[in-house]
């Protein structure tokens, strides 16, 4: 297995884990895809940003990929109540591969067969690698107050613990845990977060760039999700019918969403500009996807050039053409088609934070 050596340093001011090793353009990559890890250009090193549990979450990201030599380090050390895990013995990891496999063959996503695939890792590596005929309910009520209350991790981790310890046991056990009955924690109401109609525009006419602001806009305007839109090809473009259709999204699914009448012709003129060969949008090479990344690099470039100081995400434009629909009169039951959700009550959050209403209440302060 490939060696990352993880060793403090500093960037600028700020005190960072850098993660050394020879060139290896499959590490780059993968080192690449761990959250917040960023390049440092002269000292040619990738770095994250340090604090209490990241040494922890890489150990979590690294398991089964790569190796973490922790000898540099000195003042960075894991805390004692988060000792590392071992590494999973090689007959549990060839039956969580055979698991992964199986999720493949029918179809799971990607994001998936990873959430699963990190969450399983982390449950049996904590239970020392026992012998999967031997794993019981009791055992995971050990992990769950040991690992997951007692270092608090979020309900949303509990529950993706849950579905891939379940789901794991049905196929490769053949016998069923049935966790969920005593374990399945109680979901936050978390209301979406909205920007106004006013820090919309200038979001969108931050970037100069036509691209740039051609991928901000037809998120918001079309209310897609982040990968929806970097998935989207020329074709998927019905400019006579004004239509974009966005196909296998969230839960396997197609759906359409108008065009606005205001943005087909920039996207014209972006589409005469780059003349992409598959994507509509692509990266530095023809034919190659546009990055994840670099959409979320050009949205935090947005803000900045429009002085919006809120911890805003790429996900906050797409709330926010739900809400400002509903807040113009569309019925709720189109907004639940426009977006895609397979349930009503998920589009009905945005109920919560519509100003429509609230704005006729009059507040008995005002009558004193």
């Amino acid at each position: 297995m490939k060696t990352i050596v993880v060793n403090k340093g500093k960037f600028g001011k700020e005190a960072v884990i850098r993660l050394e090793f020879p060139f290896d353009f499959e590490l780059k990559e993968l080192v690449k895809t761990y959250p917040g890890c960023r390049w440092d250009p002269k000292q040619k090193v990738w770095w994250v940003p340090y604090s209490k549990d990241q040494l922890d979450a890489l150990l979590r990201f690294f398991q089964g990929k790569a190796t973490l030599d922790q000898s540099k380090l000195q003042t960075v050390k894991v805390s004692p109540a988060s000792p590392e895990l071992p590494l999973l013995t090689e007959v549990i990891a060839a039956e969580m591969k055979n698991f992964e496999n199986w999720m493949r063959n029918k179809r799971y996503s990607e994001s998936t067969i990873k959430t699963y695939g990190e969450s399983l890792g982390i449950f049996f590596r904590y239970l020392d690698n026992k012998a999967l005929g031997e794993i019981d309910l009791e055992d995971f009520e050990k992990f769950n107050k040991e690992y997951i209350i007692e270092r608090g991790y979020s309900a949303s981790f509990q529950n993706q613990v849950v579905n891939g310890v379940k789901l794991f046991f049905q196929n490769r056990q053949q016998r069923r845990l049935s966790i969920e009955l005593i374990y399945r924690p109680k979901r936050a109401l978390v209301l979406p977060n909205v920007l106004s109609k006013e820090e919309i525009k200038a979001i969108l006419d931050a970037h100069s760039n036509i691209k740039h602001s051609i991928m901000l806009s037809l998120i918001y305007s079309c209310g897609l999700r982040r990968s929806e839109l970097l998935n989207l090809k020329p074709t998927d473009i019905d400019s006579k019918r004004k239509l974009v259709i966005i196909r296998q999204s969230k839960g396997k699914k197609d759906r359409v969403v108008p065009l606005s009448e205001k943005i087909l012709p920039i996207l014209r003129q972006y589409y005469k500009l780059y003349k992409p060969a598959i994507w509509l949008f692509e990266g530095q090479n023809k034919g190659e996807q546009y990055s994840a990344k670099s959409l979320e690099n050009v949205f935090k470039q947005a803000l900045a050039k429009a002085h919006i100081k809120r911890p805003a995400t790429l996900h906050w434009l797409r709330h926010s053409y739900a809400t400002h629909l509903l807040e113009s009169g569309t019925d709720l039951r189109y907004i639940q088609d426009l977006l895609g959700h397979k349930s009503s009550k998920t589009t009905e959050i945005y109920t919560h934070v519509s100003t429509k209403s609230l704005q006729k209440i009059i507040s008995p302060f005002d009558t004193l």
